[in-house]
Formats: C-alpha cells, sequence, structure tokens
C-alpha cells in the first residue's frame, strides 16, 4: 500500500496568523492594566539629577501631595489634621513599610515641609521623596 502527497513532500509554512493574533490580545491587555498599576494620586514628580532607588523595606506607603496641598495616602484622601493616625493605623498593618512621599513639583516647599511635619508625629524610621531623573542633556 503506498500513500501519495501529491508528489511535493511535506509542506513546511509557518502560519504567523495565530501568533499575531496573540500578540495583539497582550498588547491590549498590557495597555489597559499599565495605567492601573501605577499607585497613589497621580501628580507631576520634581526632576532631579541624581535619584537613588529604596533598597529596602518591600512595598512602600505612599503619600501624595497635590498642587492644591491635599494629602493622599494611596488613592485615599486624607486630611492633614488626621495624617499622622491613619499614617500609624497604616504602619501596623504594614510593619517595616517604607514611607514615600510624592509631592507635586508646583507646590511650594511650606507645605511639603508641613506634611513632614506631620508625619514625624509617627513613628516612622525614615521619610523618601518621590523624583523623577532627569535625561542627559535635558535643562531642570
Amino acid at each position: 500500500m503506498s500513500t501519495d502527497f501529491g508528489g511535493k513532500g511535506v509542506k513546511s509554512d509557518i502560519n504567523v496568523t495565530p501568533l499575531v493574533d496573540v500578540v495583539l490580545v497582550l498588547l491590549i491587555i498590557f495597555m489597559v492594566i499599565t495605567p492601573l498599576l501605577q499607585r497613589g494620586k497621580a501628580v507631576q514628580l520634581p526632576r532631579a539629577k541624581v535619584v537613588s532607588e529604596l533598597k529596602h523595606g518591600g512595598d512602600p506607603i505612599l503619600l501624595s501631595v497635590t498642587p492644591d496641598g491635599r494629602t493622599w495616602l494611596d488613592k485615599v484622601e486624607v486630611p492633614r489634621k488626621d495624617l499622622a493616625e491613619a499614617l500609624t493605623g497604616e504602619m501596623v498593618v504594614r510593619p517595616g513599610a517604607p514611607l514615600v512621599v510624592k509631592a507635586d513639583r508646583t507646590l511650594a516647599y511650606k507645605v511639603v515641609r508641613e506634611v513632614i511635619l506631620e508625619v514625624s508625629k509617627t513613628r516612622v524610621v525614615g521619610v523618601s521623596l518621590a523624583a523623577t531623573q532627569l535625561r542627559p542633556g535635558e535643562a531642570p
């Protein structure tokens, strides 16, 4: 018994259509998910020449200060007079987590200083200030 394959042998072409479909679906998923990954309230961070990364503590507690001076603990607005109490409660839930302050670059330093003074009423070990690093040749 013999089988005939048309006399041309085995066809070894790659069908790329399923690959393109999968890549496009992954692209759409990443485009939808990426904005959701940003934590804290969205602010324009100040720019700096040298920016260091957090080396310890895992997932940080984010404290955002918007241009109008309002304070946000992650995505929840907290009045400044209740900030120390809210931070203490957050540190009980996540002991040892570092605190990162994201203050808008248009904000007066006086407001940032007042927020840090409120933070100092808690038993937080240290406060890190968030910034974006300048690209080479970019003006501050």
